[in-house]
């Protein structure tokens, strides 16, 4: 939540701040060099909340000044400074100690402890003021706070800046200039630009050390000077940012203006909504009435934190009794219901207004949103969607309550709605597919000693799963039963399972289904097996033997709606009604290549051989198992229509030793690789290790949550949950070489550069089993790339300590990814603890399904469920590696940097009338050149 206190100390991210005073006055002496910086020009371009530009850590920035006295310019102390942050990104990327890394749930049990101890807050009371309006913005001015004042040569001056109450000049302290000369007059500021984007920022050496958000400058006076400041956290400088505007704009009436103008049309609303919950027109209603009442307007909050704040509003007052009034009801909402990092968003694009008129709303929408071709019918037709206010709905206006209900409503999902319908070509060959897949599907916990139960298919064919496997055994009664062999599971009825299959076989999903058949049977049931498919399932199996003349497998979308058996199939030359075939025992074939290890040809292991009768193998068409030898063999010799299947261990050194040949194999071929029966406790493998090899049927136990499985149900999300996904053009193409292990960019593939800043998070909910810490939550974030190695990385957030409401991180992260169609995002937030930090909530989502612009990100459960109300706010902006980006998608307030710009010079006449003229026009090219390669 935005705050402002006069203490120093490091906020979100600026320098590093001098040791503070107790009140947040400094008492050191300035040093020389005072005063306002030169050379700032005009223009400028609109305020961004999308920085990223990398963090500063703290002891980097602060340098002495020339010439100047011993504390003009304090350096913070690295030891000191370090306890205080906690982390740096630049020490990440150098592989300088920095922050532990976690594993998928748990984080190192090494970390560091903290002397910090968790403790239960009895009181919510808040010790320093929240914004959520342009006059708390002026107020806190007055009250003041610590800037760093930047001057060239790297010079930093720590300065407590405060607003004349007057409200007629901004003044800082200390200053070796009398007391009328450290001042600027509103009066005479031209602009207040945010960001780096002054000569004294552009060649100051500690540029890239400087947080973009936390950096804002104040050009002033007939030679438009600058005052370059920079701030302890980005939400204080949008507090001064935003004051000082309004204050340009209205001058010594501001508050007058805002006292007479601003939020009337919420207090409109709210009065209205108030009269009509007080129909004995009382003028109070029951304090309970008013608890429910803004828990109905903002669901996320907790009743028992709306009755407190209550509460403690009556106790500051002395006033008794439990009923509540208008104003209180107001005021307790403007407190809840206001969150300050959409408030300064809003008036980033207000032009300095409570409200988004329809032009400020387009502006946002296609600068920010991403959204082409945006009309003011368009925008209008939001303001009625999302603005509660009768008033503003006529007017034509968006106010803080309509802005906030769009951000978190649906059409500002991180995930593209383009997505959740089936969007790619379903016209290739079945091998070109990733396929959503089930090992051990009808297991519901461990694969040792679990039960097996038809709940396992049910839920995997709800969530999209297109191959199912059934271990079938003889069981009593000559009917075949399904478990897995060797172990003490329980059994399901083979005739029950195929019951279900034909029920959920296309519940989620219209595309082929593969049952994965581990037979172990006798003759006898296995003809048993073959009528119940044949009665239950009749025309949904697929029969029709392949064409020899193909080089392909048919395509999902000619095979709708159609049931595939994966099994073993007789030779065509067998006669009989039966014959001899390998047995396929996933268990007892682990076994034998475990004993084996490090025998070169692995796969000349041969298991032992059982009776296979023709009407079972018949029903195997385009889907018949065979065992695989080695690549040059397959490409050879294998059909099209066989499918080789791997153990983890087998694939994982394939995909190390032979990471080119296996995905050239699997370009042709379909691959199924399962989990090591070794996994007795059903955890899962990294799907990411075998997709990035091609290898379409990567089965999972869906039974155990977990970073795997979030993997597995992110990356199916992207085409409409149907259970296929179309591999890399570069996995597909015949003439095409891509290795699996490529630790750079992936030839003809351009790179793109993520920049995801974390804004906040809401409505945290306490992590599942930790009852004994009460209700306090210290969140922090975890951003993380899975994909090819080259793209695998992780950054965090700070940590907000006893914050699980509301937390403001303000932190920006950028990534290459160098294979985007085989990448994906994922979010974590967990609470910091000493004991072990532990789980609250993630989302996962492929590169190619994200939305830029301003979006929220639905969290979800350990188990997949959603979380209630809890979400994070986050800023997604997408580039190519030279500065481009995806038009569409494209999140178009990201700056390159200034640096590396290229700016027209003007060459000297030495004829001093022309020369003064055209000098004057080196900085308004120098912006125009900023404006345009900005919003490119």
């Amino acid at each position: 939540m935005a705050e402002f206190g006069s203490g120093g100390g490091t906020g979100g991210g600026g320098l590093p701040s001098s040791p503070g005073p107790v009140q947040g006055k400094v008492a050191f002496k300035a040093g020389d060099g005072e005063g306002g910086g030169g050379g700032g020009g005009g223009g400028g371009g609109r305020s961004r909340f999308d920085s990223a530009g990398s963090r500063v850590s703290n002891g980097d920035c602060a340098q002495p000044g020339a010439g100047g006295e011993p504390g003009s310019a304090l350096p913070a102390s690295p030891e000191s400074s370090s306890k205080e942050k906690g982390f740096s990104t630049s020490q990440q990327r150098e592989g300088k100690p920095g922050i532990p890394r976690r594993s998928s749930i748990i984080k190192d049990g090494t970390k560091q402890k903290r002397e910090r101890k968790k403790t239960v807050s009895f009181s919510s009371m808040p010790t320093e003021k929240k914004i959520s309006s342009a006059s708390d913005c002026i107020n806190a001015m007055v009250e003041g706070s610590e800037l760093k004042k930047v001057r060239s040569n790297s010079r930093v001056y720590h300065r407590y800046f405060l607003l004349d109450a007057d409200m007629q000049s901004l003044r800082w302290e200390p200053s070796k200039k009398d007391s009328e000369k450290a001042k600027i007059d509103i009066k005479s500021i031209k602009e207040v630009r945010t960001g780096k984007n002054t000569d004294i920022f552009r060649s100051n050496g500690i540029y890239d050390q400087i947080s973009e958000d936390c950096a804002f400058s104040i050009i002033y006076g007939e030679n438009y000077e600058s005052l370059d400041l920079v701030a302890n956290s980005a939400d204080v400088a949008n507090i001064w940012v935003t004051g000082l505007r309004y204050l340009i704009s209205y001058g010594k009436h501001t508050l007058d203006m805002l006292g007479t103008t601003q939020d009337n049309m919420r207090t409109s609303w709210l009065s209205q909504m108030f009269s009509e919950s007080d129909v004995d027109n009382l003028g109070h209603i029951p304090l309970c009435n008013a608890v429910q009442f803004i828990k109905d307007l903002n669901p996320g909050l907790k009743m028992n934190k709306i009755e407190l704040k209550f509460k403690e509003l009556h106790r500051s007052r002395e006033k008794t009794g439990t009923e509540v009034t208008k104003e209180e009801f107001i005021e307790v909402f403007h407190e809840l219901c206001t969150r300050p990092e959409i408030y300064f968003l809003l008036v980033q694009f207000s032009s300095n207004k409570e409200f988004l008129d329809t032009k400020d709303l387009m502006m946002f929408l296609e600068a920010e949103q991403g959204m082409a071709q945006v009309t003011e019918e368009i925008s209008l037709e939001i303001i009625q969607k999302y603005e509660p206010a009768k008033e503003g709905q006529e007017k034509g206006c968006l106010s803080i309550d309509g802005f906030t209900n769009y951000l978190t409503s649906p059409d500002c999902h991180i995930f593209d709605p383009e997505h959740k319908k089936v969007c790619q070509d379903m016209k290739q060959p079945l091998s070109h597919y990733f396929i959503n897949s089930s090992h051990n599907t009808y297991l519901i916990e461990d694969q040792f000693r679990g039960p097996s139960d038809i709940t396992g298919y049910i839920r995997a064919l709800k969530m999209g799963c297109r191959s199912v496997e059934l271990d079938v055994w003889d069981g009593p009664d000559n009917e075949p039963v399904i478990y897995t062999g060797h172990t003490m599971t329980s059994q399901i009825v083979f005739r029950s399972v195929i019951d279900i299959i034909n029920k959920y076989a296309f519940f989620a999903s219209e595309y082929p289904l593969i049952l994965c058949l581990e037979n172990h049977c006798s003759i006898k049931q296995q003809k048993v097996m073959v009528q119940h498919m044949k009665k239950i399932l009749g025309d949904k199996l697929h029969t029709q033997s392949p064409n020899i003349e193909e080089s392909y497998l048919p395509s999902p979308e000619s095979l709708k709606g159609k049931i595939l058996i994966k099994a073993k199939k007789l030779s065509a030359n067998c006669s009989g009604l039966e014959g001899d075939v390998t047995d396929e025992d996933e268990g007892a074939e682990m076994s034998q290549r475990v004993a084996k290890e490090g025998v070169e040809q692995q796969n000349s292991v041969t298991g032992k051989r059982f009776q296979l009768c023709k009407d079972l193998s018949e029903l195997v068409s385009i889907c018949k198992s065979v065992q695989f030898k080695e690549f040059q063999v397959s490409f050879q010799l294998q059909k099209y229509w066989e499918v080789c299947s791997f153990n983890e261990v087998l694939a994982s050194k394939y995909a190390n030793e032979n990471p080119g040949d296996f995905v050239n194999y699997n370009k042709r071929f379909l691959a199924r690789v399962f989990p090591s029966p070794m996994r007795i406790d059903s955890s899962n493998m990294n799907p990411q290790d075998f997709w990035k090899c091609g290898c379409q049927i990567v089965a999972m136990n869906f039974q155990t949550p977990g970073l795997m499985m979030d993997l597995n149900i992110g990356w199916f999300r992207q085409n409409g949950n149907c259970g296929y996904v179309l591999r890399p053009a570069i996995m597909r193409e015949e003439v095409s070489f891509f290795s699996a292990n490529t630790k750079d960019t992936v030839p003809g593939v351009s790179p793109q550069l993520l920049h995801i800043k974390i804004i906040s998070g809401q409505n945290f909910p306490k992590p599942k089993g930790s009852g004994a810490k009460g209700d306090v939550v210290d969140p922090y974030v975890y951003v993380e790339i899975h994909g090819i190695p080259a793209d695998c990385a992780e950054q965090r957030t700070k940590t907000m300590h006893q914050n699980g409401d509301n937390p403001i991180f303000d932190e920006s992260f950028e990534f290459q990814i160098n294979l985007p169609e085989l990448a994906m995002v994922r979010f974590v937030v967990l609470d910091d603890d000493y004991i072990g930090d532990e789980f609250i909530g993630q989302y996962t989502i492929p590169f190619e399904c994200l939305q830029t612009g301003y979006r929220h990100v639905p969290l979800q459960s350990l188990t997949g469920e959603s979380l209630a109300h809890a979400s994070l706010f986050v800023h997604v902006a997408i580039t190519n590696r030279r500065g481009g980006g995806k038009p569409h998608k494209r999140g178009l307030s990201v700056r390159k940097g200034k640096k590396s710009r290229e700016y027209a010079s003007m060459r000297t006449l030495w004829i001093k009338a022309i020369d003064e003229v055209f000098k004057n026009a080196l900085q308004p090219i120098r912006d125009a050149t900023d404006l345009r390669e900005n919003m490119q």
